[in-house]
């Protein structure tokens, strides 16, 4: 995906969604600017340093885009793409938040898994799905009870592919520990 720069509108949908002053209460200056810094570095695989001069120093934008993540920015924009109608500007940059939306998984980890998985929204994955932990399966799984086991002998084989099923939904619950580079920058 290549990324474009935010036009008025919809740089003006995103506005009562983002942090105007700095912790100190200082205004930022050129909030525009640093959200299409954000949004042309998720857009790529490169590093923050990496970030092309014209965007303005790295330090600064990767601060703002951690203070963004942990104010809760991400997930109020997926809200928002979720309550929106389809026409609205936010829609329209949808791709752009899904792919910063990666890289805010590593800052807001689990629960916000889940809350992309809840939404629909699997684009904002960093990962394929079937890859990530699923924490609504495993509180499923946590909250089902096991049957006896069975006294006759016919039926032990039928209780233990019971328990092999348990045993690979369990990992599947869990996601794999390592997803490799590749995939990861292949997921769509």
């Amino acid at each position: 995906m290549r990324p474009h720069p935010l036009t008025p509108t919809q740089f003006l949908a995103l506005l009562p969604y983002i942090l105007p002053r700095s912790p100190a209460g200082r205004q930022i200056g050129d909030l525009k600017g640093r959200l299409n810094a954000i949004f042309h570095l998720a857009c790529t695989t490169d590093p923050w340093h990496a970030l092309p001069p014209e965007h303005g120093k790295p330090d600064t934008v990767s601060r703002y885009f951690r203070r963004l993540t942990h104010a809760g920015l991400w997930e109020r924009l997926l809200e928002g793409i979720k309550e929106n109608d389809p026409k609205h500007p936010l829609n329209e940059i949808a791709p752009l938040i899904f792919r910063a939306c990666r890289r805010a998984i590593r800052l807001r980890g689990l629960r916000f898994i889940a809350l992309i998985r809840r939404l629909g929204f699997l684009h904002a994955l960093n990962g394929p799905p079937h890859k990530l932990p699923d924490p609504d399966l495993s509180e499923k799984l946590k909250r089902l009870r096991l049957p006896p086991p069975p006294a006759t002998r016919k039926r032990i084989t039928a209780y233990l592919g019971y328990l092999k099923a348990l045993r690979h939904l369990h990992r599947m619950a869990g996601g794999i520990k390592h997803i490799p580079r590749r995939l990861r920058l292949g997921w769509c």
